[in-house]
């Protein structure tokens, strides 16, 4: 009996211990290379930019990858959207939709993979970058049959 309360007490203070523990904990934003080139494979970002890693929303990594990702892009909204649709087509990605607005959207596609690009004007009293927010998704998750 006394092995038994030993044993449930020893497993008891061991999960109490994990749950005060922050989700991973140990690991820092430098154990994971979120720079972009291999995290996103084949998505290129712009020279400069910064991932917003709070706000974004990656799975997988690589040619794989799907989510959001949001970024600063370190230049303003014009130059971002020029970016963007001089250098896509480049890579292999196909231009199906662009809209140039106050928030502007571009829709490339490349294989089985659509990108949707959401570029919108930054805060002026922290710099005015773009901010720009890339959408990768499967073309279709309806599956073949």
């Amino acid at each position: 009996m006394r092995l038994m309360h030993l044993v449930v007490s020893t497993v008891l203070l061991t999960l109490a211990a994990c749950a005060n523990m922050p989700m991973g904990a140990g690991r820092t934003s430098t154990s994971v290379d979120m720079s972009g080139a291999d995290l996103l494979g084949q998505t290129q970002l712009p020279p400069g930019a910064r991932i917003l890693h709070e706000q974004s929303l990656v799975i997988g990594t690589g040619q794989n990858w799907v989510g959001r990702v949001v970024m600063d892009s370190a230049r303003d909204t014009t130059s971002a959207y020029s970016y963007f649709l001089e250098n896509y087509p480049a890579q292999g990605w196909t231009l199906l939709s662009a809209v140039r607005a106050k928030s502007s959207v571009l829709v490339f596609s490349k294989d089985e993979r659509n990108v949707t690009i959401e570029i919108q004007e930054g805060n002026p009293l922290a710099g005015g970058a773009a901010v720009v927010i890339l959408t990768l998704s499967p073309r279709s998750a309806i599956p073949k049959p």
